[in-house]
């Protein structure tokens, strides 16, 4: 088994490389290939690109371990080594040209499943900025090779949150529901649009929470990690691992006064309801 600095490296290599080329096709001009779950939900040929390019980097380097792909889904691995990709995190982004976009790539231990795997190293890449957010299990976390560390002693009135949104308009409905109850109770809140550089943001001290329902693997896989390995305690619904039914992020202490609120309101998400706030 390598070790996660020798995973981390392959890592970071082969996601700046995708980084490269998906910002060389934002200058070109961007082309949407497809749309997914929505209209607003798209692909564009970059996306393509830069996870064929990942792909083939990872295969060539490591041509035992499993691959999970945001656009050209999962294979199997006989290592017991899974690498999660997200080739372009924050389409939208890219597809307006708002530098908040990134090439995320992480490798896990077990299923390639957040309930179940250990993350040993993740790199998440903007390219517009130049910043490559790294991190190796243990090995604490950073930011073009300097370490991070998240903002400490931030009670909940003085911290910046941030958030996403689905595409389904009913979901959008009811997360936006929550962030009209939590707004008034925080500093302010902050929807960036790429999951990967909200994680890395709390790492870094640029957010002092976030938190999200319906992340796919791919969104957090890099993130989490490197939040977690900047000092940040994650979460999910109830006693639940972070995943797909919720995410959250937050120093320890404010972790603690954030959780309760996010439970209470994410706990009865397939409750019918009104249109009302659950209080």
């Amino acid at each position: 088994m390598p070790t996660p600095n020798a995973l981390l490296e392959i890592a970071a290599t082969v996601a700046r490389r995708a980084a490269a080329l998906a910002l060389q096709r934002r200058r070109d001009g961007v082309e949407v290939a497809a749309s997914k779950s929505t209209i607003t939900d798209i692909v564009t040929r970059a996306d393509r690109e830069s996870e064929d390019l990942i792909r083939s980097a990872l295969a060539a380097a490591r041509p035992r371990d499993g691959f999970l792909g945001e656009e050209s889904g999962g294979d199997a691995g006989s290592s017991g080594l899974t690498w999660v990709v997200d080739p372009i995190d924050g389409t939208v982004n890219y597809f307006y040209d708002i530098p908040a976009w990134a090439v995320s790539v992480a490798v896990v231990e077990g299923d390639p499943d957040p309930a179940s795997w250990r993350t040993l190293a993740g790199a998440v890449v903007n390219p517009v900025t130049g910043e490559v957010f790294t991190a190796a299990a243990g090995g604490g976390a950073r930011l073009n090779g300097e370490p991070i560390r998240v903002n400490e002693g931030v009670g909940l009135p003085l911290a910046l949150v941030g958030t996403g949104f689905g595409y389904d308009p009913e979901i959008r409905r009811k997360q936006a529901a929550f962030v009209t109850e939590l707004i008034p109770q925080v500093r302010d809140i902050r929807r960036i649009g790429a999951a990967s550089l909200d994680l890395c943001s709390v790492a870094c001290g640029r957010l002092d929470a976030y938190y999200e329902r319906g992340l796919n693997p791919w969104d957090h896989a890099a993130g989490a990690l490197i939040a977690q390995e900047a000092g940040a305690r994650l979460g999910g619904l109830g006693d639940a691992p972070a995943g797909r039914e919720l995410l959250l992020a937050a120093a320890p202490d404010l972790f603690e006064e954030l959780d309760p609120l996010v439970q209470r309101y994410y706990r009865n998400w397939d409750r019918p309801s009104s249109g009302e706030v659950v209080s």
